[in-house]
């Protein structure tokens, strides 16, 4: 009998607004981009790959707009080749601009505001015909948490300086609760592995959350990405395949949150479409 295993999921929030890209990975060989719409709450599906995205390798605009994507699509046939970075609209993976890459090595790249450039941003920047263009993520764990709010821990081990890909440590890091008094931690414990097996991990990096309140410390086991709203909702995708929205009180387990928003990703099926006249255009 075949057992099912959970879908992967890694999410990428907005910065500036409240939308955050979904991606899911299962089965092994498909992924599956979504838009995860914040006020109100609503979940969109969007495109599906016959191959690998590599979310810790890309990101989403401040406005919730645009996604730069690095992917792997072994059956590619087009100019770019099989490892690609690609900007498109979310939720779909029309490449509106894309560039291939010298193989899985890559870092991938991030969007950047064009009008705060250095003279030395420019020299290594991407242009696009919108208002950011593509700087290369730099080589540190989480560096997308990192843009987004959240700092290395005090006790976060240091980097050692030969560390040249900043894999030989578990870095911790915190966010504080918006408006809030809690800290939510996370921390790499290891390479792929686990329940969701090495070809279903995420860029090959295996996490823990936890929450810190009122000195408490409470290990949220029961989910594979966290981050807080720009209200202080916590963000969450469950081990089991689920996004939510929980509502903290102000004392009390996370685990006994109210859930105001849920909707279910595990029994989500390959179903190719094309996307929509909107995402293909500039």
């Amino acid at each position: 009998m075949t057992v099912q295993v959970a879908p992967r999921i890694y999410c990428l929030p907005a910065v500036a607004a409240p939308v955050v890209a979904v991606f899911r990975r299962g089965p092994t060989r498909w992924s599956h981009l979504g838009r995860w719409l914040l006020e109100p709450a609503r979940y969109e599906p969007g495109a599906w790959l016959r191959g690998r995205l590599f979310p810790r390798r890309s990101d989403l605009s401040p406005d919730g707009q645009w996604l730069c994507y690095f992917a792997h699509k072994p059956t590619a046939t087009w100019p770019h080749g099989e490892t690609y970075v690609a900007v498109s609209k979310l939720p779909w993976l029309t490449a509106l601009q894309a560039f291939g890459t010298c193989g899985t090595w890559t870092r991938g790249y991030y969007f950047a505001d064009s009008a705060a450039f250095t003279e030395s941003d420019k020299a290594r920047a991407i242009a696009l015909p919108i208002a950011y263009s593509l700087c290369p993520i730099p080589v540190v764990q989480f560096a997308n948490e990192r843009r987004r709010g959240w700092v290395e821990a005090p006790d976060s081990p240091p980097r050692h300086p030969q560390d040249v890909w900043d894999e030989r440590r578990n870095a911790r890091l915190q966010k504080r609760q918006p408006g809030g008094k809690r800290l939510l931690c996370l921390e790499s414990v290891g390479h792929a592995g686990g329940e969701f097996g090495v070809e279903q991990a995420v860029d090959g990096l295996r996490c823990c959350y936890s929450l810190i309140s009122d000195g408490n410390l409470e290990i949220l086991d029961d989910l594979q990405w966290a981050d807080w709203d720009a209200t202080g909702r916590l963000l969450a995708a469950t081990r089991c395949g689920k996004l939510q929205i929980r509502q903290l009180e102000a004392s009390g387990a996370a685990s006994r949150a109210r859930i105001s928003f849920e909707t279910d990703l595990s029994a989500l099926a390959p179903a190719p479409s094309p996307a929509p006249d909107w995402a293909q255009r500039w």
